[in-house]
């Protein structure tokens, strides 16, 4: 089975950090998320009426860790950031696939990134470590790409990057497709309340789930 967790380094030097795991089985790309996207993105967009996206403490930790990282806060952006951006400016959000409109909307609801990757296209565990510069990392286009060494990225047993600059680019190896069925959900969060803040995300995206896909099932994933 599927595992997920984080390199010690990792662990260390960014101890505030809090996630949830989840796997999903049952995905179906005929679904309708029109409705449960519209309420979550007006949560979103009332929040962004009091002040742009990067006055969040979700958003400004996440800023920090890519500082300590050595990445420009403002050129590389964590997912969720950018899918505010995106709403702040555009009014809406675009859609791509009912899952991952589904946890976009999330995402951007709780200001927080929520990463989703076809478990069918994933060797065995996911890891969050630093990057040895031997991995595979495939874009959206199909190129080929070498992640920089101690770049923070996910990487699989196989050692194909999933994710580039960790919540900032996702590959394309991974990505949801028509064809997709089974996945692995992750959240993370690294501001003072987050812990408490995924807890809630957990809820309301499984309630989420389970609406849409009735026939769905839920397994239990240990985060280590």
């Amino acid at each position: 089975m599927l595992t997920f967790g984080y390199s010690d380094a990792v662990r260390f030097r960014f101890e505030e950090l809090a996630s949830q795991a989840m796997l999903f089985d049952g995905i179906t790309p005929e679904a309708d998320v029109s409705r449960v996207v519209e309420v979550f993105s007006r949560v979103a967009l009332e929040r962004l009426a009091g002040g742009p996206e990067g006055e969040f403490p979700e958003i400004q930790a996440w800023r920090r860790t890519f500082a300590k990282m050595g990445l420009k806060p403002t050129q590389y952006r964590c997912a969720a950031e950018a899918l505010l951006r995106r709403l702040r400016k555009e009014q809406s959000l675009p859609a791509i696939h009912p899952l991952v409109d589904l946890c976009n909307a999330i995402s951007v609801a709780f200001a927080i990134p929520v990463a989703v990757f076809d478990t069918a296209r994933v060797q065995g565990r996911i890891e969050v470590r630093p990057a040895t510069g031997d991995e595979v990392y495939e874009t959206f286009s199909g190129d080929v790409e070498a992640p920089e060494v101690g770049e923070v990225i996910f990487a699989d047993l196989a050692g194909h990057a999933h994710a580039r600059r960790w919540s900032n680019r996702q590959s394309g190896r991974s990505v949801i497709r028509p064809a997709t069925a089974s996945v692995l959900i992750v959240a993370e969060a690294l501001h003072e309340d987050a812990a408490q803040d995924l807890a809630r995300l957990k809820v309301v995206l499984q309630e989420a789930l389970f609406a849409t896909w009735p026939l769905g099932r839920m397994a239990a994933i240990s985060v280590a």
